[in-house]
């Protein structure tokens, strides 16, 4: 049986036949999957060491995932390439520090008419994954992910963060995200929303029946589930609750009891001090 090619599949999408390359996303020093999710990919690939986008139409950015598969970002049309010292980086970039003479800057616009592959197609990029651009070739399509799926798999309770914009799309398409519903509804635990303007720290327990995901359900409907300091946060300051990011800082047993799950609970406000200085009032 012949397999799905990512070029078969971008030229059914419109990709012309042009000079491009591959170009595979992954950083030792950033999470480019936190980079795209803040808006700051674009920025992240605009900028580098070497002019290895000259003489370039386009380049089709992935991601990099587990082991050698990467998730398409986007198909990028190249511009004029300038010197990263006469770019003023944008207001709050991580990036800032790369703005430096000798190094580049290629203005790349985003091409429309892939969004329904974004986010969802997911190649084999194959042995040479140190290679993080390469010629266009027909690489394997392994796998494409239903719409709404979010842009990483579950793999760990303790490793993810996610922010509020995904949150609400676990909960309004649950069907693409199973993993994540299964795995958080079978544990209680302690987890940890962040307010990321001010770096406030609201701690939380979910135990019962539904778990993680029970509680959780709450806060992607409301963005406060409930909280008198999260709502007055709402009510006070702009940004939120699209500035909270949700993650786990302990998992428990489903079926431990309720007053074993608060005093882990208060545990874990009195060493990170969400009381005295965080959004926690009790």
């Amino acid at each position: 049986m012949t397999k799905l090619g990512i070029v078969d599949l971008l030229k059914h999408f419109g990709f012309p036949e042009a000079r491009s390359k591959l170009v595979r996303h992954q950083d030792k020093r950033y999470d480019v999957h936190d980079l795209m999710r803040q808006g700051w990919l674009e920025t992240y690939q605009a900028l580098q060491k070497r002019p290895i986008f000259d003489n370039l139409d386009f380049i089709v950015s992935f991601l990099g995932l587990e082991g050698s598969k990467a998730l398409l970002a986007g198909v990028y049309r190249v511009g004029q390439r300038n010197d990263a010292s006469l770019i003023s980086p944008p207001a709050g970039c991580p990036l800032a520090n790369w703005f430096v003479p000798g190094e580049h800057y290629y203005e790349l616009e985003k091409v429309s008419g892939y969004e329904e592959l974004e986010k969802r197609v997911v190649i084999n990029w194959g042995r040479g994954a140190l290679a993080w651009h390469q010629k266009t070739t027909n690489k394997e399509v392994l796998e494409i992910r239903s719409p709404g799926a979010l842009s990483v798999p579950f793999q760990d309770y303790l490793e993810f963060t996610l922010t509020f914009s995904e949150l609400k799309d676990l909960f309004q398409k649950p069907e693409a995200n199973r993993e994540w519903q299964s795995r958080l509804s079978a544990v209680a635990g302690i987890y940890l929303i962040l307010a990321t303007r001010s770096g406030h720290q609201y701690i939380g327990s979910a135990s019962g029946t539904g778990g993680i995901w029970g509680r959780w359900a709450n806060y992607a409907k409301t963005g406060h589930g409930g909280n008198a300091e999260l709502k007055k946060l709402l009510q006070s300051e702009e940004g939120y609750p699209n500035s909270f990011t949700f993650s786990i800082l302990q998992i428990l047993p489903i079926t431990t009891a309720r007053a074993e799950v608060l005093k882990r609970e208060r545990d874990y406000k009195a060493k990170l001090g969400s009381r005295a200085t965080g959004l926690n009032r009790n």
